[in-house]
């Protein structure tokens, strides 16, 4: 009997019908759907004459144009507005579940799927979002997709897709006292570049993965797109069952312990053949920051930036002209240089984990006057959880406002913008230019290094502020 690979199995027992040469009909499991994506989808489907076929199996939210702050008040940017009022028409003409502006579920697309239970081991996942992928933190299949495969998975629950190779990147090691799952990630593709995953779906495995909490496995997960990858994905596990039991959709007592014991044969099998291999160190990891334009430029936060010399002679010219816009010089240091925005949010560090990191490292002392800082929780449920916790009373004590759930300002599709020429360290996924606002310069690092950085008003290395 062949081995497989976690991925094999998932993909595998999916597999509706196959083209020579050619892709696979997949069957999806789970499509969440929101505001940006979708309404192209649904307007073919009308143009078309179609239903949704399962529409049990679509979650809908408004999570990129929402605003974050008076979201109890009409939404004032028009095109915000069309947008979600188009998702919530469109939700309701197709009988789709949606959790709106307002609900008690809303929030970020890939926060509210795991904290709510539809995300769970063994699917198969899509959305019109590239990081879908975060989804596989729970052992699914979980990737991002385009409108016109939004069309194809509202219209027949199928899509056609290529099987991607498979790669396995294995991490050891204990981590610093001030390295997060943020900076893993951020090391990883530092090393593989933007593209050293293209075709490949990851698995992500060892002892520094099995020893991640549920929310930092996402954020793992979230970022494996800016690898090139099609997805990320980690083994289920006894802390994966202990963070879904009792959530809401998750299943419910015989229906629940069925479930478990399928989900513990979700693993590869001992002797599965990877078609790449890579092994990371997590006790050479060090916080993580960028310099540049793409998702690849991470450093460790003592680093210099490379020196011209150091860059192949292909990327050259973009490496000074990705330099260029950020304002930077080669073989600078960033520690210690002003900055103007901290963000912590998004569906990579918006999680209630992140809040308590955060509000942890902020405690007792007191954002820098030249900061502006947004935090943004990931979801109402996210939200809720701050305040009951008291870490909205520790946030404003230490002079920092929390601002209501949605994608905010990790990207420019509402009115959290970071300004032309301005600096933000930002824990979202992407630094691209103009990703945060038109002429923003986006440093992207983990919540310890924007906490350092949102007290000192300058890209600060924790060990340097914080007792070990």
């Amino acid at each position: 009997m062949k081995e497989l690979t976690l991925f094999d199995k998932i993909w595998d027992s999916h597999v509706v019908s196959s083209i020579e040469d050619g892709p696979e009909q997949l069957y999806i499991d789970r499509h969440y759907c929101h505001e940006v994506t979708s309404p192209q989808a649904f307007e073919g489907l009308r143009n078309r004459g179609l239903k949704v076929f399962r529409p049990q199996n679509t979650f809908c939210t408004a999570d990129h144009n929402t605003p974050t702050i008076d979201q109890d008040k009409p939404v004032k940017d028009a095109i915000s507005r069309f947008q979600l009022e188009t998702l919530k028409k469109n939700a309701e003409e197709f009988n789709l579940q949606i959790f709106g502006l307002g609900h008690a579920k809303n929030g970020i697309v890939h926060v509210i799927g795991p904290e709510n239970g539809l995300t769970l081991p063994g699917m198969t996942i899509v959305c019109g979002d590239s990081h879908t992928s975060t989804h596989g933190a729970f052992g699914c299949v979980a990737f991002g997709i385009g409108t016109s495969e939004v069309e194809m998975t509202l219209a027949s629950q199928c899509i056609l897709q290529p099987k991607p190779l498979k790669m396995r990147i294995t991490v050891n090691g204990k981590l610093d006292n001030y390295v997060t799952a943020k900076d893993i990630i951020l090391y990883i593709i530092s090393k593989t570049g933007t593209g050293g995953a293209t075709g490949y779906f990851i698995e992500y495995a060892g002892e520094t993965i099995r020893n991640m909490s549920m929310e930092e496995r996402m954020t793992v997960c979230n970022m494996s797109i800016e690898a090139g990858a099609r997805g990320g994905m980690i083994a289920p596990d006894e802390k994966t069952f202990e963070y879904l039991k009792n959530r809401e959709y998750s299943p419910k007592g015989e229906q629940w312990d069925r479930a478990v014991e399928c989900w513990k044969k979700l693993a590869t099998d001992e002797g599965a053949v990877f078609d790449k291999e890579i092994f990371i160190d997590a006790a050479a990891v060090k916080p993580m920051i960028t310099y540049g334009t793409n998702p690849g430029t991470g450093i460790f936060i003592d680093e210099r930036i490379p020196d011209v010399e150091q860059i192949e002679e292909a990327s050259k010219t973009s490496f000074k002209k990705m330099l260029d816009y950020m304002g930077f010089a080669p073989g600078e240091k960033l520690l210690g240089k002003p900055v103007d925005y901290v963000f912590l949010g998004s569906c990579t560090n918006g999680r209630i984990e992140d809040l308590r990191t955060f509000a942890h490292f902020v405690k007792g002392r007191k954002k820098a006057d030249n900061i502006i800082a947004w935090i943004v929780p990931g979801s109402k449920q996210v939200e809720q959880a701050a305040q009951e916790e008291g870490l909205v009373e520790i946030l404003n004590e230490a002079g920092f406002e929390m601002r209501q759930p949605g994608c905010s300002a990790c990207l420019a599709m509402n009115d959290d913008k970071i300004p032309a020429g301005k600096y933000a360290v930002s824990t979202s996924n992407r630094n691209f230019e103009g990703r945060q606002g038109p002429g923003s310069r986006t440093l992207l690092a983990g919540p310890v290094v924007a906490a350092a950085t949102a007290i000192t008003g300058v890209i600060t290395n924790p060990h340097d502020i914080y007792a070990e």
